[in-house]
C-alpha cells in the first residue's frame, strides 16, 4: 500500500489529530463585541468611540467597531491599504460618493481612496465594524497630509485610555497578534 493507511471509517466529524505549526499564534475569540463594560470603548473625538477587537502589528492591520452618537463630519482621510466595513447600526456616507452605507450593508474601500466620512442628521447612533489595512492619512481638502492613524497609533491610544480607565493591561495584550 502506498501513502498512508486510510480506513473506511468516516472521521469527518472528529477533531484534527495532527499538530499545529510551532509558531502559530492562538485564536482570538471575543465573546462580547458589544461590551457591557463601557471602559472598553476608546474615545476618538466628541461622540466618536472605537472598540478595538484586534491589533495585527505584523501585517499593519487593525479591526474595531466605530461608534458615533452625533451627526456630522467625522474625518477626511486617504487609505494606504484596503478597508472592509460591515454596518451594524445606523448609516453613514462619504461626501465624495452618492451611495449611503446602511445597517446590514458591506463596503470595500480600495487603497488610495480619499473621502470624508459623514454621519447624517437623524442618525442617533452609527456602529460599523472596520478592518483597516495600512494607515489612514488625514488630509486637508486638497489632499495635503495633516496626520495619520495606523495599528501602532491606535494601539498606543488604546493603551493610554485603558491605563487611565483601569482596564487590566493583560486584556489589551490578548488583542495583539
Amino acid at each position: 500500500m502506498s501513502g498512508s493507511d486510510v480506513s473506511s471509517r468516516d472521521t469527518s466529524a472528529e477533531p484534527f489529530l495532527g499538530s499545529q505549526p510551532q509558531d502559530m499564534r492562538p485564536d482570538l475569540v471575543i465573546p462580547d463585541v458589544w461590551p457591557r463594560d463601557e471602559k472598553l470603548w476608546v474615545p476618538l473625538s466628541d461622540g466618536v468611540w472605537s472598540r478595538p477587537l484586534h491589533f495585527n502589528v505584523t501585517a499593519g492591520q487593525y479591526t474595531h467597531l466605530m461608534r458615533v452618537t452625533r451627526a456630522g463630519i467625522i474625518a477626511r482621510h486617504r487609505h494606504t491599504g484596503p478597508v472592509f466595513a460591515h454596518i451594524l447600526k445606523g448609516r453613514w456616507h462619504y461626501l465624495e460618493h452618492d451611495w449611503v452605507a446602511e445597517e446590514g450593508g458591506f463596503v470595500f474601500e480600495p487603497p488610495g481612496e480619499t473621502h470624508t466620512l459623514v454621519v447624517p442628521e437623524g442618525c442617533e447612533e452609527m456602529v460599523t465594524l472596520f478592518q483597516v489595512n495600512g494607515a489612514l492619512v488625514y488630509v486637508d481638502q486638497q489632499g495635503g497630509a495633516i496626520g495619520y492613524d495606523d495599528v501602532f497609533t491606535r494601539l498606543e491610544g488604546t493603551r493610554r485610555h485603558y491605563d487611565s480607565a483601569g482596564v487590566d493591561p493583560e486584556y489589551l495584550e490578548t488583542l495583539i497578534r
